[in-house]
């Protein structure tokens, strides 16, 4: 699939305290959903605002379909550069009815045609029997379909989403993000995604890049970012994980506090490595050492499933279990792994 977007070392200082954004280089494929993952803080908007076009760039170029759009020594006005935005906040205009709205930016429409192929992209994103409302009579979740309308109204090669379902309630979150995902789909366009929200991320992007304190850190898609995270920081950032060091050999199996336990690759030294709660089961003791029986400290019932807080020795392990999995506090159990731990990058 060919690439659409290319950021290469993309850099930006507000002041002197040093880079908000730190030669960030990755590139957004034909249709392709992209999402920038971080923190609050971390630089992930400002460097959406770089590339739409609303801030200069120190160091660094932004390109879209081969056309260099932003460098130090160039700089493509926002509205010529072909690409459509959603804001936080919708950024609707109160004053107009919906289908206006999303007519506002058809500027290479005849004007006589442009609420026809307005009205068109609005029943493409279910809001055609809204046309003739105001904004103040949607919901937050219609509004955010209209300001998608309005975004991919004019054909852009690119639509960037910064942080779109943030002012959604849970549940509405959720579905407006699975009809945008649908939209863009159906669309064939490609689309760049701010958030700090780990579970939108993972259900809405193709691919995701991890970003810290104005770097990235790892790039994949959500399945290897969560299942084989590359740092401390994409292994703690996207979930819940138990952290521990260990001894290697030069071989894929170590020795742990829980016993012999596989590695997802060769190794030697000391190294730091990840396993999700979810990659380990709680047994009964039977025959194990008494070093390696630890004792549940609390557990938490979630319905569907349980995660355990286990003590064993010096450290807490966290266990996620199906439903069926019983242990009560104070109940003595053995900690299993069911797949293999992950080695993070680390000082040995």
């Amino acid at each position: 699939m060919k690439k659409l977007l290319e950021v290469t070392n993309l850099t930006k200082a507000f002041d002197e305290s040093g880079p908000v954004v730190d030669a960030l280089s990755f590139s957004v494929r034909e249709e392709e959903i992209f999402a920038l993952l971080g923190p609050s803080g971390c630089g992930k908007t400002t460097c959406l605002r770089l590339i739409a076009g609303f801030e200069h760039i120190d160091q660094g170029s932004v390109s879209i379909a081969g056309e260099m759009l932003g460098s130090p020594t160039k700089h493509i006005a926002p509205q010529d550069r072909g690409v459509g935005f959603v804001f936080q906040d919708y950024a609707l205009f109160p004053h107009l009815s919906v289908i206006d709205n999303v007519a506002f930016g058809l500027t290479d429409i005849p004007k006589q045609k442009r609420n026809v192929y307005a009205e068109e992209v609005l029943c493409r994103t279910g809001m055609g029997d809204y046309k003739d409302r105001n904004p103040s009579e949607l919901s937050g979740g219609q509004q955010q379909r209209v300001a998608l309308a309005r975004a991919i109204a004019p054909k852009p090669k690119l639509v960037l989403l910064d942080e779109p379902f943030s002012n959604l309630d849970a549940m509405l979150r959720e579905s407006t993000r699975k009809e945008v995902r649908a939209i863009l789909k159906k669309a064939g366009m490609s689309a760049l995604l701010v958030t700090h929200d780990q579970e939108e991320a993972l259900s809405f992007a193709d691919r995701i890049a991890v970003m810290n304190e104005g770097k990235i850190e790892q790039v994949g898609t959500p399945e290897e970012v969560y299942y084989h995270p590359k740092t401390q920081f994409v292994a703690q950032f996207l979930g819940r994980t138990n952290l521990f060091w260990a001894r290697a050999s030069g071989g894929s199996e170590v020795h742990t506090n829980l016993g012999p336990m596989n590695l997802n690759c060769k190794a030697k030294g000391n190294v730091l490595c990840s396993i999700r709660p979810e990659h380990l089961t709680l047994e009964k003791p039977t025959t194990q050492h008494p070093d390696e029986i630890g004792t549940v400290v609390a557990r938490e019932f979630k319905g569907h499933d349980i995660t355990y807080h286990v003590q064993l020795k010096e450290e807490k392990y966290l266990v996620h279990t199906d439903n069926r999995v019983i242990f009560e506090p104070n109940d003595e159990v053995v900690i299993k792994p069911l797949e293999s731990a992950v080695i993070l990058e680390g000082k040995n």
